[in-house]
């Protein structure tokens, strides 16, 4: 598995240190062991969990850090992931991107304390699991994050609507979709924009990716639609 995480990785851009990529490599075994008991995800193939899961989340990573350079939002910056499961892909954006400060929010107890044993294994103080549900975290109660993001968790409607009030002011959604969901941009409500979309291609997926980049509309953006 080394050396495929290795070349995956170089072909994203990304030259992993060694740290890194032990630590990806313990995470996928955390994952495997975890799923002999509880039901984190449905691949279990390790070939196919390092191209579904590991490598298909680091190609977020170089996306999201220019993002946040181009919307004024560098350095330490508070990042949620909603409906995490396994933490993905949380867990490597924390792994990858130590700067960020990750919070991986999910509805079932057993996936929010797998994020947390990760935290401990893989020994990053930048990554904590949330048991809640997203609806229920507020930037008013002092839990606002400057990225959101998801991976094939619900609409674009319904992800913007339940995680709105735990999106702080000039932050952004980053939802990771498979092609280009058509139809969940267009039944988007006014007060969200969709500001870019950017296609990825994740070495050893033969599958579309995508990423649906937006934010709260203002009200040139509602002047404009």
């Amino acid at each position: 598995m080394r050396g495929p995480l290795r070349a995956g990785a170089e072909a994203l851009g990304w030259a992993l240190t060694e740290a890194q990529l032990e630590a990806l490599l313990d995470y996928l075994e955390l994952i495997a062991k975890w799923n002999r008991v509880y039901n984190l995800t449905a691949v279990r193939e390790p070939a196919e969990m390092l191209t579904h899961h590991v490598l298909d989340s680091l190609a977020v990573v170089g996306p999201l850090r220019r993002q946040l350079q181009a919307q004024g939002l560098a350095g330490p910056r508070r990042v949620l992931d909603v409906g995490s499961g396994a933490g993905l892909p949380g867990v490597v954006l924390a792994l990858c991107a130590p700067e960020l400060e990750v919070s991986c929010v999910d509805t079932v107890a057993k996936k929010a304390a797998f994020i947390q044993q990760a935290a401990v294994a893989l020994r990053l103080p930048n990554l904590r699991g949330l048991h809640a549900r997203v609806e229920t975290l507020s930037a008013a109660r002092g839990q606002a994050y400057d990225v959101v993001t998801s991976r094939a968790f619900a609409s674009l409607s319904d992800f913007t609507r339940w995680s709105r009030a735990a999106l702080a002011e000039g932050g952004f959604w980053m939802a990771m979709k498979g092609r280009v969901p058509n139809d969940e941009i267009a039944a988007l409500p006014p007060e969200v924009s969709v500001f870019h979309v950017e296609r990825l291609t994740v070495p050893g997926l033969d599958a579309e990716r995508c990423i649906v980049w937006m934010r709260p509309a203002s009200l040139h953006d509602a002047a404009l639609t």
